[in-house]
């Protein structure tokens, strides 16, 4: 397939300065369900036949429409729209049970935010059955490749039993490859007054069940949740199971999560609410990605993340939504760039390519976050002929077509 007419596109590759690697009047050969060449339009390597044979079609009275050609070529004109990898959404928590509406509600009118909240979850999620989980997930999957997300992570988290957790993980694990074990989310309320047993529960049976489904481990290193010393036990049993790390830190307020997650070598400490100057150096000498999600900011009232101040000093930075149901339910990355355009001091370049290259990166994936040879074929066109749009006209479903692994979903 060759798609042409594309107005701006989104390449990633970065030149002369321009760390979205723009194309302008540009075109992109789709092979076996990656990215084949990309380039100029007026450069397409297709044969004259086929270029003559897009020519007789003529304009297309409905934008994007497919053309079928000669020699197996597909054309599509997306007339001059813009073209952009698909958003890799590196933070979400999709499995769970029950509705939070009520808390929401609260915070609007003045009630902080509290980790304890993800109890209720606890409970609504150990009552369902798989079959209403999966089908939830579905429909979250659904939902968010409707926005443009092509690659996203999973957490568990809100089963916290080991035949629980366990199901989380499995159920993830049909829907995303990016399956993360997050045991360590909170203290379960059986727990409350034995929490060494919990962490040995999580670093023993639980972590020994969840495992096989799992590419991460995580850990909520903040109060109310896990303690430093906790979380790097848990961090390290995961790591010695062979699951990467990752971390919730500095979200409620300053602490060691940062720190943690650079110590240990973790792909990422996401929230990065609160920082101190040696924080942000720490993640500015590291391989550690600082993920920010202004939806839960959004959704919370709490002061946004300084992502300027994180970039300024040279820090990698990617957004993700935190799709959940107590604090940022929203499963769109679109807002979450329009969101840290407004309120975190990032441009429209920064912010799309943290809410792709960044999610690749801090999901350390090289074959997505970026339309360029050998990459996979994950795409989305806008209805709209620039990134620009996507933080000029919040709110608006911009997202006119999504490409995953070659296919049009």
């Amino acid at each position: 397939m060759l798609l042409t007419g594309i107005g701006e596109l989104t390449t990633n590759v970065a030149h002369d300065g321009d760390a979205c690697g723009t194309i302008r009047d540009a075109a992109v050969l789709v092979e076996d369900g990656h990215v084949a060449w990309v380039g100029a339009a007026a450069d397409a390597p297709i044969d004259r036949e086929t270029a003559a044979a897009r020519r007789d079609v003529g304009d297309s009275p409905r934008p994007g429409r497919a053309h079928a050609v000669s020699r197996g070529v597909e054309v599509v004109d997306v007339a001059g729209r813009a073209v952009l990898p698909g958003f890799v959404d590196s933070h979400t928590h999709l499995v769970f049970g029950g509705d939070r509406a009520d808390e929401f509600a609260a915070r609007m009118t003045g009630t902080p935010y509290a980790a304890g909240g993800i109890r209720r979850t606890v409970a609504a999620t150990r009552a369902a059955s798989d079959d209403e989980l999966r089908a939830r997930l579905a429909g979250f999957v659904v939902e968010l490749n409707g926005q443009g997300t092509t690659t996203f992570e999973v957490k568990t988290g809100y089963g916290l039993t080991v035949a629980d957790e366990e199901r989380s993980a499995r159920l993830a694990a049909e829907v995303t490859d990016e399956v993360t074990f997050l045991g360590a989310h909170v203290v379960p309320a059986e727990f409350e007054d034995r929490r060494d047993d919990y962490v040995e529960l999580v670093c023993g049976a639980m972590l020994d069940a969840c495992s096989p489904h799992a590419r991460w481990i995580d850990v909520f290193c903040e109060r109310g949740a896990f303690t430093p010393d906790e979380s790097r036990r848990v961090l390290e049993a995961g790591i010695a199971r062979g699951l990467l790390p990752r971390v919730h830190g500095n979200q409620l307020g300053p602490g060691e999560g940062v720190r943690l997650a650079v110590a240990v070598g973790a792909a990422s400490v996401d929230h990065c609410t609160h920082l101190s100057d040696e924080d942000v150096a720490a993640l500015a000498a590291s391989g550690t990605v600082a993920t920010l999600l202004p939806g839960v900011e959004f959704s919370t009232r709490q002061p946004y993340p300084d992502a300027r101040l994180l970039l300024d000093a040279g820090a990698t930075v990617a957004l993700a939504s935190d799709c959940n149901p107590g604090s940022s339910f929203t499963s769109s990355m679109p807002l979450m760039i329009a969101l840290a355009v407004r309120e975190m001091g990032m441009t429209v370049d920064e912010a799309v390519w943290a809410a792709t290259a960044g999610g690749a990166t801090a999901l350390r994936r090289t074959d997505v976050g970026a339309i360029a040879p050998g990459m996979r074929a994950d795409l989305l066109v806008l209805d709209a002929p620039s990134r620009t749009h996507l933080a000029y006209r919040p709110g608006v479903p911009l997202v006119s077509r999504v490409m995953k692994d070659g296919a049009w979903l």
